[in-house]
């Protein structure tokens, strides 16, 4: 692929105005967080811990952490959406631990979680075969 079709963002996180613009954006989307959500906790055991990769404005996580007993945490490359989901969880009450961090380079012991989820990201991670190692 030529440098001109390469996109320019890919492996960037969203920053400043355009994620919090992405948060305004994706709350029209609840239903379907929470639906995802349902399906994901149907399937986990009390006190699972889950990881999730990319979650932008914590959406799913803190749906998520409204069904049952799980540690959640949340990775994100964007340090404006780790301040606005953890703001976020925080305004709904929920336990989250958002952090900064890259998906090829997890700061996580092997086998570290029971659950990862990561929706509508992957295509703009700059190493997606680390990632998934």
């Amino acid at each position: 692929m030529s440098a001109r079709n390469q996109k320019p963002w890919k492996g960037a996180g969203m920053e400043g105005w355009v994620a919090r613009w992405y948060n305004r954006t994706r709350q029209k989307d609840m239903d379907d967080f929470r639906s995802q959500a349902k399906n994901v906790a149907a399937r986990l055991g009390a006190g699972c811990n889950v990881l999730e990769v990319a979650p932008g404005p914590g959406f799913f996580a803190i749906e998520l952490a409204k069904l049952g007993d799980f540690k959640i945490t949340g990775l994100d490359a964007s340090r404006t959406f780790v301040e606005i989901a953890t703001e976020n969880a925080r305004s709904a009450g929920a336990k989250i631990d958002f952090r900064l961090g890259n998906a090829s380079a997890m700061p996580f012991a092997d086998e570290s979680f029971d659950f990862i989820y990561c929706s509508a990201a992957f295509k703009n991670f700059s190493e997606p075969v680390k990632a998934f190692g």
